[in-house]
């Protein structure tokens, strides 16, 4: 099966979507007291984790799920394959030797851009579920679930709304895909030439590359946030007319450490996910090679 051509083909997304699946299936309580913590949640996360399943249910804290999910079936596949993809016919390029780090960050780069278009519909249902409880009961959306959410957004504002926010999604996609990407291949190359190998190496490539992710990726996700929940006031007007408005209204009320507000939680949400879905990548490999597929 590993000579099938169009295996060969898929391999790559097939991989990177159900890594990204797991992933998100952990860690998604994490993922809803970040997004409460960015609409302006006060408290510690732990604090803020009780409060919302004291007061909505333990099972608020999967509310999105299926966007989630939803997300990664698009999103990661889209941004791993592609990733996997070009970095090898780059190699290739290269002579088969390792990429140089610049060459892996614009790998890094594409792949966050394009895999972010695939996934900006599903990632903006799974902030307006997220986002829901925050809202006033006579202002909630109430969307059951992903998809109930991507034909209310159709049956409002159209196609174009599936695509709110779309532009600070792909810059955000494109700087955390950088972060983790290139930062992975480069410390498992690194740890490799230290004689570190095995789980460690696989370990401790994922855990640096969760953290770049995260410092490269939290000022974007921020206003990626705050311009997919808006809503207009009583005159219709939206609080934000772009991405460039809403980051300098950031900076012009709270500075530049606005755009980390949450870094603790973005880092404990973001570091894992990214660990757990490189950790289960790497093993979905292996044991595709060991065992012919």
């Amino acid at each position: 099966m590993s000579d099938n051509p169009v295996w060969k083909a898929v391999k790559p997304f097939v991989n990177g979507g159900a890594s990204g699946m797991v992933a998100t299936c952990c860690i998604q309580p994490i993922d809803i007291v970040k997004v409460r913590i960015q609409l302006g949640a006060s408290g510690s996360p732990i604090g803020i984790a009780g409060n919302i399943v004291k007061q909505e249910g333990f099972f608020t804290l999967y509310r999105g799920l299926s966007a989630g999910l939803l997300r990664q079936a698009t999103y990661t596949t889209a941004r791993l394959g592609i990733f996997k993809t070009i970095t090898e016919e780059a190699k290739k390029m290269n002579e088969g030797k390792p990429l140089p780090l610049w060459q892996k960050a614009v790998c890094g780069l594409t792949a966050g851009g394009l895999g972010s278009l695939v996934g900006s519909p599903a990632d903006l249902a799974l902030i307006r579920m997220q986002a829901d409880g925050t809202l006033p009961v006579d202002q909630r959306r109430n969307y059951r679930n992903a998809f109930h959410s991507l034909s209310s957004i159709v049956k409002e504002d159209g196609i174009g709304g599936l695509f709110v926010g779309a532009g600070p999604t792909v810059v955000r996609a494109m700087a955390l895909n950088m972060g983790m990407l290139a930062s992975n291949d480069q410390a498992k190359e690194t740890l490799e030439s230290m004689g570190v190998t095995g789980a460690p190496k696989i370990f401790g490539a994922s855990a640096i590359a969760g953290f770049f992710a995260s410092a490269f990726s939290l000022p974007l996700d921020f206003i990626k946030t705050q311009i997919q929940k808006m809503k207009p006031d009583a005159n219709g007007k939206m609080p934000y007319t772009g991405a460039l408005d809403c980051a300098a209204k950031t900076m012009a009320e709270g500075g530049p450490l606005a755009f980390y507000k949450g870094f603790p939680t973005y880092y404990v949400r973001i570091a894992p996910h990214s660990m757990i879905t490189l950790i289960v990548l790497n093993y979905i490999q292996e044991f595709q090679r060991d065992n012919g597929f």
